[in-house]
């Protein structure tokens, strides 16, 4: 008999000498940014520049209006308000994500202290992970994990887990050269940092601990930022370009025009077209990349050129025209600040200033709602990003895969034996055991003879009592070159009498037997039936002894009447919500890629179950680990759109995947478990790590599923696209009310009026009416309608054809009747509602208060009723349909009782710069502006009737 080793290990000194040089057991966390700089962060949103940049022009024009024109102090309301939505929505954008944040370390939790047996100073002896050092030896036990990377000196029927890192669920690894496997991973004698012990023991000698192991190799190159920027990021970007150039545009105009207007439209007038067009064309080109001293620079070089050639001009005019013109150059000066004033009150108008905050409630709302569908979203922008995702690349364990073998099924041959001498044989003849510690029983060991008790605790059968009640005589353990294991029993089953069990592969077990009740051929044809649904299988054979009989000699089975009984089909199974989940994507025009290490036989016939292989499909439509790493990047784009599945693939394929497909302009979403799966899933739009995965990829994620079920993936959609359609809406409501405000402000200059709407009204509807509109839409439930709709184009801009319509058609008629009514209230005298039946236009006069009043409340009025038109904008449904909508119907409430308390309480009034109206203008108004709902239902209405 071989002598067993006596280990010794590393001294105390060696081991402080090791981690001198080789450093800590521990992988390097990612570097976070302190809070400060997250939350300054938020300000990189441009929505979010643009809105500063409005609130400093604001700010301007209150202190020249305050210090200048010694107004009062309500001119600081507009800027104050601007800033308040930008703390409002940058606050509760930094707020969600460190609430996700707290929720993803509880999830995320890594033991580093968790003991490891390892020989130190001679002795067998317990340390934490974190204190194993490059030298020390290892002891593996049977379901542990192992601790740091290594190279094995001793291993007794070792079976390794390897699936956290290659996907392969069951590695052999032995310290023989004659076993060693050319076409393996890693090494046959290496063991892995992360890897699981599934079956036998061993010792290792640690090579490589913390970043320095394949597991912190992987982990380090998941924390390479790629700056991949969210579909919604890029649409964000593009309006806020649109309505920057917009509202310069409009600025230019109301500065030009009403100089010309002033100069009485004479010739020498427009050469003030020149310095403004200059100067507003470097302020959508030049601004970005200026520094500050320039852009000063060319504010006041601009205001000089500006200001000169006014003064030119009206030196022409007082020459030319007498008193055309006021003799005062003051006057001209005053003027043309004035001016200044309006065009950058128009930008102030312009900007959107709810839409940062509609999006950040809209995206805080879908992440705490999407907890509760199992999604735990750790960056808020994800959520909308899965909506606009077009393929999803998954991995098969563990995703796809319940990550444990089941039986499939069991063909009993015997019909005689009895059901507990066959029970018996399962649960004597294993090596493996169940963990009953948990919610679900847990198979420690080798996960094949694992899955033959989970199938006996299925049948409601303990096997520990039955092992207990029998009495081994002889065990031969299983081999790679036997391909069988046998033990001898005093039965239970059989009281009195001796059994010998066997089990291993079916035709090995079958050339044992001296008899059996079914033919070879029957049963190479049901085998192969198997093999070709890429099961693995085993064959059962029992014989009862009796004095004298051989059983078990030399490593070998020498019974002579073994009786073969039995086989069984196990796989790792599908989980039984993913092929409904994996429809659900593919009818939402979502591809899904299976990116696996297992065989290209394996990962076809977990296609099928899937749903995504057909018959239809042909090689063309799968590749593998080493095939695809020869394409070159052009034969690969030429590829990859018609790929199903990627087989024996290794952790970097899945990476260059992602990154193929994101140059192709496709939105892409990553599942994986496992710490291969890292990079990939920090390169993709969106990551999404499974609740059970290894910490490595849920930190590499931006939404762990916590439930491990394919079928929260299409509620992530479902969620997300809802989203953006909320997004949409508020985006119609909000621009149609800007439009509307900057048309009669615009306006309002040409006519030499002052603004129609004052600053704490603009205030009222830019800020506190659209932030409630933000909250009512962002609150909006998502719809089970979105999945029938295929991914939207990431370069299609977020405003669509028939919301520019809306928004063009809907704000240009409630601008040109608001002009209309301005016009009257010019030329007539309006003292009610009623007057406006029955007027008579005269010579223009003062626009009173009270005009104002009815002005700015219809204005408020006829956009309180298209809040519900966006609000069903996309749905074909009827804007009355309220189911789910409560928060909607609360926010309408506050808006009104707010616009009559404003006008009717003589507190709010001076502030608002309002009068009182009767209950009969209440009336008139409000039934008035409410044909702006019932225009569209008698439209949709229509509409229906149509389609039927």
């Amino acid at each position: 008999m071989e002598e067993k080793k006596k280990y010794t290990g590393l001294t105390d000194a060696e081991v402080a000498a090791s981690r001198e040089k080789y450093g800590s057991n521990v992988l390097t966390p990612p570097e976070k940014e302190p809070l400060w700089k997250q939350f300054l962060g938020k300000f990189a949103d441009p929505l979010i520049i643009v809105l500063l940049i409005a609130g400093a022009l604001s700010v301007g024009i209150s202190f020249y209006e305050f210090f200048g024109l010694q107004h009062g102090a309500e001119v600081f309301f507009e800027p104050a308000g601007i800033f308040v939505a930008i703390l409002l929505a940058t606050g509760l954008a930094f707020y969600f994500e460190r609430q996700a944040d707290k929720e993803f370390s509880l999830l995320n939790q890594v033991n580093d202290d968790e003991p490891v047996e390892v020989y130190r100073n001679g002795q067998l002896t317990q340390v934490p992970r974190r204190d194993i050092v490059v030298g020390d030896l290892i002891v593996i036990n049977t379901g542990e994990e192992v601790a740091a990377d290594g190279q094995l000196v001793e291993a007794v029927h070792l079976h390794m887990d390897e699936s956290t890192l290659t996907g392969e669920p069951m590695c052999a690894k032995s310290t023989d050269p004659a076993d060693a496997d050319p076409n393996a991973t890693y090494p046959t004698d290496h063991v892995m940092k992360g890897t699981k012990a599934m079956e036998g023991h061993g010792i290792m000698r640690v090579l490589a601990v913390g970043d320095r192991t394949e597991q912190g190799k992987v982990f380090e190159a998941a924390q390479i930022d790629d700056s991949v920027k969210t579909p919604l990021n890029e649409q964000l970007d593009g309006l806020a370009g649109l309505i920057t150039k917009l509202s310069y545009a409009c600025a230019a105009l109301i500065i030009v025009g009403r100089l010309i207007v002033f100069f009485h439209w004479t010739p020498a007038a427009f050469t003030l077209i020149v310095p403004t067009a200059l100067f507003f064309w470097m302020v959508v080109c030049k601004f970005k990349v200026w520094r500050w001293p320039a852009i000063v620079a060319a504010i006041a070089g601009y205001f000089a050129a500006l200001v000169g050639m006014s003064l030119w001009c009206h030196h022409l005019m007082a020459d030319a025209a007498g008193n055309l013109v006021p003799a005062d150059p003051g006057i001209l000066v005053g003027y043309i600040l004035q001016t200044l004033m309006i065009a950058v009150t128009l930008i102030v108008v312009s900007v959107p200033e709810g839409l940062p905050m509609a999006v950040t409630l809209s995206l805080a709302y879908s992440m705490r709602r999407m907890l509760k569908t199992n999604n735990l979203v750790r960056k808020m922008h994800a959520c909308e990003t899965m909506g606009a995702t077009t393929v999803i690349c998954t991995d098969k364990t563990g995703t796809l895969t319940q990550n444990q073998m089941r039986v499939d099924d069991i063909k009993v041959y015997d019909a005689k034996i009895p059901a507990a001498l066959m029970h018996e044989g399962l649960a004597v003849n294993s090596t493996a055991e169940l963990d009953y510690t948990g919610a679900k029983p847990q198979v420690l060991g080798n996960p094949t003879e694992g899955a033959l008790l989970l199938w006996l605790h299925d049948q409601g059968v303990d096997y520990r009592p039955l092992r207990e009640a029998v009495q081994t005589v002889a065990e031969l353990p299983f081999t790679t070159e036997r391909k069988y294991m046998a033990t001898m029993v005093r039965s239970a089953a059989m009281p009195g009498k001796t059994v010998l069990f066997v089990k291993g592969a079916p035709e090995i077990v079958f050339s044992l037997c001296a008899t059996a009740d079914v033919d070879k051929a029957t049963l190479d044809a049901q085998l192969l039936a198997y093999q070709q649904r890429a099961m693995r299988t085993l064959g059962f054979a029992y014989q009862v002894v009796e004095d004298g009989d051989d059983t078990i000699a030399d490593q070998r089975v020498t019974a002579r009447r073994p009786h073969f009984i039995a086989i069984a089909a196990i796989a790792d199974p599908v989980r039984a919500e993913v092929p409904d989940a994996v429809r659900e994507c593919v009818q939402a025009g979502i591809r899904i890629k299976v990116v696996t290490g297992d065989t290209p036989g394996t990962a076809r016939e977990i296609g099928r179950q899937i749903g995504l292989w057909t018959d239809a499909d042909d090689d063309s439509h799968i590749i593998t680990g080493p095939e695809f790493a020869a394409l070159s990047d052009a034969e690969l784009e030429a590829r990859i759109m018609d790929l199903k599945i990627i087989a024996r693939a290794r952790p970097m394929d899945k990476k260059r995947l992602v990154e193929t497909l994101q140059r192709m302009h496709q939105v892409v979403a990553v599942t994986g478990d496992g710490t291969n799966d890292a990079p990939a899933l920090k390169a993709a739009h969106v990551g999404l790590s499974m609740g059970d995965g290894t910490s490595v990829a849920k930190e590499a994620s931006d939404i762990t599923i916590v439930d491990n079920s394919f079928s929260s993936i299409g509620k992530a959609v479902m969620w997300g696209r809802s989203l953006y359609q909320n997004i949409q809406r508020f985006l119609l409501f909000q621009l149609t009310v800007n439009v509307t405000a900057c048309f009669i402000v615009l306006c309002g200059a040409f006519m030499g009026t002052e603004s129609p709407l004052t600053v704490t009204q603009m205030l009222w509807i830019n800020l506190i009416m659209d932030t409630f509109a933000a909250v009512a839409l962002a609150s909006l439930p998502p719809s089970e309608q979105v999945m029938s709709d295929k991914p939207r184009d990431r370069r299609a801009f977020i405003l669509t054809r028939a919301m520019k319509a809306n928004i063009i058609g809907v704000g240009g008629f409630f601008f040109l009747m608001l002009l209309a009514l301005l016009y009257v209230f010019q030329h007539a005298d309006i003292c009610c509602v009623t007057d406006l039946f029955h007027f008579s236009l005269g010579e223009k006069g003062v626009v009173t208060d009270y005009e104002l009043t009815l002005l700015f409340t219809i204005f408020v009025m006829t956009h309180f009723f298209y809040l519900f038109n966006a609000r069903a904008f996309g749905t074909r449904r009827s804007a009355l349909h309220f189911k789910g909508c409560r928060g909607l119907l609360l926010i309408a409430t506050i808006i009104m009782v707010g616009q009559v308390l404003m006008v009717e309480l003589p507190g709010l009034q001076q502030f608002f710069n309002v009068t009182s109206m009767s209950l009969e203008d209440w009336v008139i108004v409000t039934l008035g502006s409410s044909l702006v709902l019932w225009v569209r239902e008698a439209a949709h209405l229509v509409r229906r009737l149509v389609r039927k």
